[in-house]
């Protein structure tokens, strides 16, 4: 039996981009009820927001460029949510952890859709990194880059330094999603410890040379402490 598409009212002139918001509104829904992007289609969220799927077209030429526009959007939604922890927090290092926190928060309480943008294969051309870059990201290399200026980092890349920040937090929240039955004991408390560790770590690591052994730079630690 064929289901036929729910009849959307004809949009007025110059609405364009309301049916365009609407299309990746469905697209997102449906998304997080199957829970994969190959249980999305064309045909499937035309039904959904009541148009026919040349109208899908009309903004969007392929399911590639709908999934990347939805991917974009969620790493801005993303971007607002660490951009609302920092306000409150006393100092900068607390500023990164809070980020932190929020990328981890936010990735978890979402999984499809964090899965499918950051787990799934990248699609040539897309504006997926180009938008966490210039989002997110951009706003925690900007922290890492004050603590180097406040002197509480090492002198250095900020862009490689929040990458290794972003790469625990992803990893955290990556093995959350895909083992969820390992041993994590409280999500949240795990998360905060491991994200500590990282934050902190550049902090007491900050004087010694990238390549110096871990016993070595264990006894060096040590010898700071008794001091």
């Amino acid at each position: 039996m064929t289901v036929e598409p729910l009849r959307r009212r004809r949009a007025p002139r110059g609405s364009g981009e309301q049916l365009r918001e609407e299309i990746l509104d469905a697209t997102t829904d449906l998304l997080l009820e199957t829970g994969h992007a190959k249980a999305v289609s064309i045909r499937a969220v035309a039904q959904r927001v009541g148009v026919t799927p040349p109208s899908i077209y009309l903004h969007f030429a392929d399911k590639d460029a709908l999934l990347d526009a939805v991917c974009a959007g969620y790493f801005e939604r993303l971007d607002r949510v660490m951009q609302q922890v920092v306000v409150d927090q006393p100092t900068t290092l607390d500023r990164l952890r809070a980020q932190g926190m929020a990328y981890v928060r936010f990735a978890l309480e979402t999984p499809e859709l964090y899965r499918i943008a950051l787990m799934g294969e990248p699609m040539p051309g897309s504006d997926v990194d180009v938008t966490l870059n210039s989002s997110a990201f951009a706003h925690l290399r900007d922290t890492v880059q004050a603590l180097i200026d406040e002197g509480i980092y090492p002198p250095g890349d900020a862009t490689v330094m929040g990458l290794e920040l972003l790469t625990v937090a992803h990893g955290v929240v990556a093995l959350v999603i895909a083992r969820p039955y390992l041993p994590f004991g409280d999500v949240e408390v795990y998360a905060d410890r491991v994200l500590r560790s990282a934050c902190l770590g550049r902090v007491a690591l900050g004087s010694l040379a990238d390549d110096v052994p871990p016993q070595e730079a264990l006894d060096y630690l040590r010898g700071q402490t008794d001091v």
